[in-house]
């Protein structure tokens, strides 16, 4: 129900609270009313730095107009912007556009931005557990990643390493995380685990790219 509500409502944001600490709470309270914005708001993307790319992209979103109406399909496209938007800030990460179907974000660590995508499909499978709403049954998400050193301009990321972190979500399943080896790498010693998807030659590409599923159901 709280999902629901925070969906519902522009730059709102769901977060569960385990214990109702008051100084916690407050702090909370505060960032979400803009106070300790410049606190907690990400860093800008910097030339010349690594860069991990996420890609999300709602499965179907085309024909979700067509199924539930105008309205309702605009519901489902907030409530994947909420999920989102609550990892990116809870990682760290840094929104860098909507893209229409889906949210192009940028992370300086490997390992938070697997762990926003993880966060991510939780949330979704979550919401698509109550199945009580189309809304709820009709989100599905796939998530893509690479890392390396795009071009900055105007706030915006360009270059190869975000294009191939484009063609990788495109190969993704609904409800996959798929990443490149780049990433794999990155996060080696970490607390994730990767499935080998074998080698693919994504669009525009001339050389086969080995990709990895990150396995997020059932991990604690």
């Amino acid at each position: 129900a709280g999902q629901k509500l925070a969906a519902g409502i522009p730059d709102a944001r769901f977060l569960a609270i385990d214990d109702m600490n008051y100084e916690r709470v407050a702090a909370l309270v505060e960032e979400f009313a803009g106070t300790e914005e410049a606190a907690v708001a990400a860093a800008p993307p910097a030339a010349g730095d690594v860069h991990t790319i996420l890609f999300t992209d709602m499965e179907g979103s085309t024909a979700l107009a067509q199924r539930l109406g105008d309205a309702r399909a605009q519901d489902v496209r907030r409530a994947h912007n909420t999920i989102v938007r609550e990892a990116l800030r809870d990682e760290g990460g840094s929104e860098i556009k909507h893209t229409g179907d889906g949210i192009m974000a940028s992370f300086p660590s490997a390992s938070h931005a697997l762990a926003c995508a993880v966060a991510i499909q939780r949330a979704v499978a979550a919401l698509r557990q109550a199945q009580g709403d189309p809304v709820e049954a009709a989100l599905n998400v796939r998530i893509g990643l690479n890392a390396g050193e795009p071009v900055v301009e105007e706030d915006d990321l360009f270059g190869t390493s975000v294009d191939l972190a484009k063609r990788i979500c495109d190969h993704a399943e609904p409800g996959e995380i798929l990443v490149s080896d780049v990433v794999r790498q990155l996060a080696a010693g970490k607390d994730f685990l990767f499935s080998d998807r074998g080698e693919v030659v994504p669009k525009g590409f001339d050389e086969a790219v080995r990709l990895y599923t990150v396995r997020w159901e059932g991990q604690a």
